[in-house]
């Protein structure tokens, strides 16, 4: 066995799932545990991390997918991109790290989507525009 798969199964012996959840350029990197519902995002509470209750849901939906809202702590460590990219993050990690805990989760998160990592990201800025399509203003004279 590989360290890689020696450390997996120790967290899971301990009540511990890992799982990396990426979204536009932010990466979030999600560790479940058996709980009371607590999210702990870069050190801080859920409803201080995100001020809109939308990213907060967004984060979170996983949990209602399955009905398990309560029954797990999470430990999130989020860096890169903005908040929105964030909470995408989040509940793509979240969403896999659901899935390591129990395969029966699966076919639920697969269907709202939640397993498949967006790969919608900014176009990059061509040379001779203000933007990737922004061209400049047009002056007659």
């Amino acid at each position: 066995m590989s360290i890689a798969q020696n450390i997996k199964a120790a967290n899971k012996k301990a009540g511990r799932f890992y799982a990396t959840g990426k979204r536009k350029d932010a990466v979030a990197r999600v560790w479940l545990s058996n709980g009371k519902g607590n999210v702990t995002i870069n050190g801080q509470k859920i409803d201080k991390y995100f001020g809109r209750p939308v990213s907060q849901m967004i984060a979170l939906q996983p949990f209602e997918a399955i009905d398990a809202q309560g029954k797990f702590d999470v430990n999130v460590n989020a860096h890169g991109g903005g908040l929105s990219g964030q909470a995408g993050a989040i509940r793509h990690g979240i969403s896999k790290a659901l899935v390591e805990y129990d395969e029966g989760n699966r076919p639920a998160l697969k269907q709202l989507g939640y397993l498949t990592r967006d790969p919608r990201v900014v176009e990059s800025k061509k040379y001779g525009r203000h933007k990737a399509r922004r061209s400049h203003q047009f002056s007659k004279r």
